[in-house]
């Protein structure tokens, strides 16, 4: 894979130094313009020598709203103090430590080291002291409070047996093995846990029936969208889950191979599940001939070169065919025409996760008992939630809670006490819903059979966190969820939103390339103050034909979403708007 390659370059050069990518083309038989078309696309790649020092400040969603821009902007102050080529501050896209913010990496000899939740003036510090050769203390992912005691999610309790791989291999009747994991998969009614919610006895059944003898099995393990931290402690703290949901997945529909896509980002990660694939392999559950049998399946970590985009299925899988990560057209779809145009399934961490209790407790009837609230989804999910908390954190609970008992009960409460303004029920792709929702902004049959005749608004902590209910809604529910109290400006929010945006276009479609762009434009004239509120009206009207422009050309789900956390704040936040127009 050249991706691999070109990232075992830049591990070790630190960038891609054009000896070695000739070398890599004369290797691989690969022409060098196409080393270069594919190195240039990813954020991770560079060219050229990286300066000795490196500090990445994450700028969105809970970091910017911790305060992540001032700090930014004080590290730059201090670092026009030193030559380029020897200290270097920039603002990335998230880091995926949201329930950390603000969070700063450190990077000298191609070594990153976090640092979360600390000051300008003592992220100036840490640079000193790692400038003389004395780097500080870093956080790591696993110095953190280990939340898994309280999970349900580990049938095996910390002591990973494979137990449902065993029951696999040793059943004499395979055929009927099958059978009988996707049918705990539908009676459980697991869905993917990625965003899009599919069904997942669908997607292995349909993969299974697809024609071919070559198939792949893919986790997505990207995660990238700004709030959203779940994927990270799973792969962290029960690794043996996601690697024997992947090895039943391959051994379910008949594949050859198994990826968990990782983003770089998430070493610890990287390391723990790689050293979980070698113990397995150890003890005959993966790789050749599993427990002394004629079946085999080979797992490996594949290391995402970088970009939100890659969370895009059809874009993660052109990144592992050594293409640009940019999203395909659809159909064909991955279950009958995904990695190198084979059947491929792909699910995300925690729907892979979710498998061994799915399959080997009750036929999946314990997982859908689960469910709570009065929506029809059922069964246990994580959510990232972060923001104004006091306790931010991934969290395993009830499909169908309200958004107040995981506030409340999980999260201990708001953070100083403060009411809740806004809620991102999905990172920025939902937008941003009010604490108190009109009912003109809801479907006439939720407002029938929820609220009191006399109701103008829906309190927003009632709010079901439960697929089904949210589609009913017209709303998105994602894995990650950031919280605004009131001190909150949204206006603010919103621009570093679009800014998110814009910076991960991948810019294969013109329309968002260039309406990604423009959103932020506008977000930016509102801020600085360059609007009426008659020219502001009027700028609505080509947002809304913006955005429904964005909706029907756009490939994948970036497009569609870029919108939504200016528009939303346009309808649902007036006064935060108001403090902004021209004059006042």
């Amino acid at each position: 894979m050249i991706v691999q390659a070109l990232q075992d370059i830049q591990h070790r050069h630190g960038f891609l130094p054009t000896d070695e990518l000739r070398s890599l083309s004369k290797r691989t038989g690969t022409p060098l313009y196409r080393l270069h078309e594919v190195a240039s696309f990813f954020p991770h790649f560079r060219r050229d020598a990286p300066p000795q020092f490196e500090v990445k400040v994450c700028r969105d969603m809970a970091c910017h709203l911790r305060g992540s821009d001032g700090v930014l902007k004080r590290l730059e102050s201090f670092a026009q103090g030193f030559d380029k080529k020897q200290l270097h501050v920039e603002g990335v896209s998230c880091l995926g430590r949201c329930d950390r913010a603000p969070i700063a990496t450190v990077v000298t000899g191609h070594h990153p080291r976090n640092y979360v939740q600390r000051s300008a003036e003592e992220l100036c510090a840490i640079i000193q002291q790692t400038m003389a050769g004395s780097p500080p203390t870093p956080n790591t992912d696993a110095s953190f409070p280990d939340q898994s005691p309280t999970w349900q999610i580990d049938v095996y309790q910390g002591q990973p047996k494979y137990s449902a791989v065993r029951r696999f291999i040793d059943s004499p009747d395979r055929t009927a093995e099958r059978t009988r994991i996707i049918k705990a998969l539908e009676s459980a009614g697991l869905i993917g846990m990625g965003g899009a919610g599919g069904r997942t006895f669908k997607k292995w059944s349909e993969v299974l029936e697809a024609a071919g003898d070559e198939k792949y099995v893919v986790i997505n393990g990207d995660e990238s969208e700004p709030g959203t931290f779940k994927d990270r402690e799973l792969l962290l703290r029960t690794p043996w889950l996601v690697l024997e949901g992947i090895i039943l997945g391959g051994l379910v529909v008949g594949a050859k191979h198994g990826y968990i896509y990782i983003r770089h980002e998430y070493e610890e990660q990287i390391e723990v599940m790689e050293q979980t694939i070698k113990e397995a392999e150890e003890l005959g559950f993966c790789g050749k001939n599993i427990l002394g049998s004629d079946v085999s399946f080979p797992v490996e970590v594949f290391v995402s070169p970088g970009g939100y985009i890659c969370g895009e299925q059809t874009a993660l899988i052109e990144a592992m065919q050594d293409k640009r990560a940019e999203p395909r057209n659809r159909p064909p779809e991955l279950q009958t025409n995904g990695l190198w145009d084979k059947p491929t399934l792909l699910n995300n961490v925690e729907t892979m996760a979710w498998v061994p209790a799915v399959v080997l407790l009750e036929e999946g009837k314990w997982y859908a008992s689960q469910g709570t609230g009065g929506g029809a989804g059922r069964g246990r999910r994580f959510f990232s939630i972060s923001g104004d908390l006091n306790r931010p954190g991934a969290y395993e609970v009830p499909s169908g809670i309200t958004l107040r008992q995981l506030i409340v009960d999980f999260c201990g409460g708001m953070k100083d006490g403060q009411d809740l303004k806004a809620f991102a029920p999905s990172g920025p792709s939902g937008g941003f819903l009010p604490a108190k929702l009109p009912v003109k902004h809801l479907p006439s049959k939720f407002v029938k059979e929820k609220l009191p005749a006399d109701a103008t608004h829906f309190d927003i902590l009632d709010l079901e966190l439960d697929t089904n209910i949210f589609r009913d809604l017209r709303l998105m529910l994602g894995g990650g969820m950031v919280v605004y109290g009131e001190k909150a400006d949204m206006v603010e929010q919103a621009l570093s939103c679009q800014k998110f945006y814009r910076n991960e276009s991948c810019g294969k479609c013109v329309p968002c390339r260039i309406g990604s762009q423009k959103l932020v434009e506008i977000g930016t004239d509102l801020h600085q103050k360059k609007y009426t509120a008659e020219t502001l009206k009027a700028e609505r009207e080509s947002i809304k034909e913006l955005g429904e422009t964005m909706v029907l050309t756009a490939i994948c789900g970036l497009g569609t979403v870029a919108p939504n956390p200016l528009t939303s704040v346009l309808e649902h936040f007036p006064a935060d708007v108001e403090r902004y127009l021209n004059g006042r």
